[in-house]
C-alpha cells in the first residue's frame, strides 16, 4: 500500500497525531526533498527522491514513472509511506505520483492522510477571516469545485452541469461516525446537511 501524507507548512509542531502514526508505522519513507526529511526525522528514517520543478511535461513522466517503479514493488509488500509539505491532494506531488502508480501499477492500493495546507495556514498566520465563498487558483483553468454545507444537493447539481461539470462526489460526516461517501449524481441523495460537501468536475466522465 501507497499512502501519501501531508506534513503540514513547515513546522513541525503542524503534523497531525495521524501523520505521526502513520510515519511510525510504514515499512519505507519516501519524501520529495530535505524540507520534508527534515519534518520526518523526529520519527523515522526516510529517502529522499528526485521531483524537479519542470515544465518539460515528457521529461516528468519519465521521472515519475523512474520514482514508481522504485515504490511499487515495496509497496506491493508493505506499506509505504510518500510524506510531503501541505496535503497531498491540492497542487501536490503525490496526485502526479498516484496517476502514474494507477496507470502502470494498478494492484497497488493507494491512500492519503490530509495534511495541513497553506490555504489554511495563509488564514492562520495573516489573521484573514473567511467565512463565505472564496476562490483558489493557480492560473490554470478551472477544472472542479466544492460546494460546503450541501444541503440542497439536486438543485446544487442541476445548476453546476448547467455550467458544464459533469462528475460529482457527494460526501458527509468525513472522518466521523455514519460517514457517507457517494459517486456519480444518480446515486446522489436530494438532501445533504450541515456537514454535507458536493465535489464537481469538468470532464470527469
Amino acid at each position: 500500500m501507497l499512502i501519501g501524507v501531508g506534513l503540514g507548512p513547515g513546522d513541525p509542531d503542524l503534523l497531525t497525531l495521524k501523520a505521526v502514526n502513520a510515519l511510525k508505522d510504514s515499512d519505507k519513507v519516501y519524501v520529495p526533498g530535505k524540507m520534508a526529511e527534515e519534518l520526518v526525522k523526529p520519527y523515522t528514517d526516510s529517502e529522499i527522491l528526485d521531483f524537479p520543478m519542470l515544465r518539460d511535461y515528457d521529461v516528468l513522466n519519465e521521472i515519475w514513472k523512474k520514482n514508481a517503479d522504485i515504490i511499487a514493488n515495496e509497496a506491493r509488500n508493505g506499506t509505504v509511506v510518500f510524506g510531503l509539505i501541505g496535503d497531498p491532494n491540492f497542487f501536490s506531488t503525490f496526485t502526479h505520483l498516484k496517476r502514474v502508480m494507477h496507470k502502470y501499477y494498478p494492484d497497488v492500493e493507494t491512500a492519503t492522510v490530509p495534511g495541513i495546507s497553506s490555504i489554511t495556514s495563509f488564514a492562520s498566520r495573516t489573521d484573514s477571516e473567511i467565512d463565505s465563498s472564496f476562490e483558489v487558483s493557480d492560473g490554470s483553468d478551472k477544472k472542479s469545485k466544492i460546494v460546503l454545507k450541501a444541503k440542497h444537493t439536486q438543485d446544487i447539481i442541476r445548476n453546476l452541469t448547467e455550467e458544464g461539470y459533469d462528475n460529482f462526489i457527494f460526501a458527509e460526516r468525513l472522518f466521523l461516525d455514519r460517514e457517507r461517501i457517494i459517486k456519480g449524481k444518480e446515486n446522489i441523495p436530494g438532501k445533504g446537511n450541515y456537514f454535507s460537501i458536493l465535489y464537481a468536475e469538468k470532464g470527469g466522465e
